[in-house]
């Protein structure tokens, strides 16, 4: 059972872990080095607010949900006779992000002049896409007859993938096939009258969730920057970090570190280590953990670890400044951390607001003439691709 890491928790973490930083840091200055001067007038820079919500929201589409089943999805003998339809499907839709009992229900209608756009969550079951327009549903039609057909041929229950109910309703199971989907109605709206054959298409899409993760940077004072403490400290550091927010699930990946010979302002030069770490949420499903779906949301679990990271930091500097004892080598410099929040998206998938302004912040497999061939956040225009999802040009 995962335990969310609480306030009171991270607090006694950081204080624990910083007393080894200082621990790491207690060295004796090497030479003139000047690590064992406190600094003057340290450099004041306002962290970035990495503000953006990366979550997925369910944006209004629960007034599409579960109509009465009385419409032309009803089994015989519900109802009474000829009852009312339920109220129009609206088109164009997207597919909840969860799968769950509360999305099973919801229903797309599609439409004669334009085919409506689907999204549904790659490897998850799509929602209930009708065979009608939101005008059949409101007619009782004679001798229905309903033929689906989709990228790779014609539709049939007898495919494990494929759910095909009497009334022509469509539901694809673990979804991985973007493409235009076609059905075919053959009705008639009295006995007397001829058949009547209508074409009914649908652009369903596959989506995945963008990667999303803080990207930090800190700077600390160091002594000369080929010494081997600046690695054993950027060592102990991740370790300190990692440990932070583990029980979250979260990982701290280091992206770059780097030394710096930094000209002071009206003073002379010291030396810097930038260092660059990302922080991103693991997926709790792979790692066999339970807990509630809001512990477990991997936005939640960021901003806590984003909020442990900052406090880490920020008790940093209380402790330095509360301490008569001269600074180690290596210290944190004070308002130097700053933070963005990053979006990505896996190779072959992008986001475009612009083509799927019903899904924007989707990661939208990307369609025939482009393609994303590494962890962008948006497809290419590639003339010669040909297919969807291509990682290629």
């Amino acid at each position: 059972m995962c335990r969310p890491a609480t306030a009171a928790t991270g607090r006694l973490t950081a204080r624990r872990l910083l007393l080894l930083v200082l621990v790491l840091q207690q060295a004796p200055p090497a030479g003139a080095a000047p690590g064992g001067r406190r600094r003057a007038a340290p450099r004041l820079r306002p962290a970035a607010g990495g503000g953006g919500s990366g979550g997925w929201r369910d944006g209004g589409a629960e007034a599409q949900a579960a109509p009465s089943p009385q419409g032309l999805d009803a089994q015989p003998g519900e109802g009474s006779g000829r009852s009312p339809f339920p109220a129009p499907v609206q088109p164009s839709k997207r597919f909840f992000r969860s799968a769950g009992p509360r999305h099973s229900s919801l229903k797309i209608a599609g439409s004669v002049i334009l085919p409506v756009k689907v999204y549904v969550k790659l490897n998850h079951n799509s929602p209930r896409i009708l065979c009608l327009t939101n005008h059949l549903r409101n007619l009782e039609l004679i001798d229905p007859i309903f033929q689906w057909s989709g990228p790779g041929g014609g539709l049939s229950s007898e495919n494990s993938s494929v759910q095909i109910s009497p009334t022509g309703t469509l539901i694809l199971r673990h979804f991985n096939l973007s493409g235009v989907y076609t059905c075919s109605i053959v009705y008639k709206l009295t006995a007397m009258q001829p058949d009547k054959n209508l074409i009914i298409k649908y652009l369903i899409y596959a989506y995945s969730d963008p990667k999303n993760y803080y990207e930090f940077t800190a700077q600390y004072h160091t002594g000369p920057c080929n010494s081997s403490r600046n690695t054993s400290f950027e060592k102990a550091l991740l370790q300190i970090l990692s440990k932070l927010v583990a029980e979250l699930s979260c990982e701290v990946t280091l992206i770059k570190s780097e030394c710096h010979h930094v000209k002071m302002q009206r003073g002379g030069l010291q030396n810097e280590i930038f260092f660059t770490f990302s922080v991103a949420s693991l997926d709790r499903e792979e790692h066999n953990r339970l807990c509630q779906q809001s512990a477990c949301d991997a936005t939640h679990r960021l901003n806590k670890a984003k909020r442990l990271i900052e406090r880490f930091f920020k008790q940093q500097v209380e402790v330095s400044r509360k301490s008569s004892e001269l600074l180690p080598e290596i210290y944190y410099i004070e308002g130097t951390l700053q933070m963005v929040w990053v979006d990505r998206c896996y190779p072959g998938y992008g986001m475009n607001a612009l083509i799927h302004p019903d899904c924007p912040e989707c990661c939208v497999i990307c369609s025939p003439g482009s393609y994303n061939p590494s962890n962008g956040i948006h497809c290419l225009r590639c003339d010669s691709s040909l297919i969807y999802g291509a990682t290629k040009c």
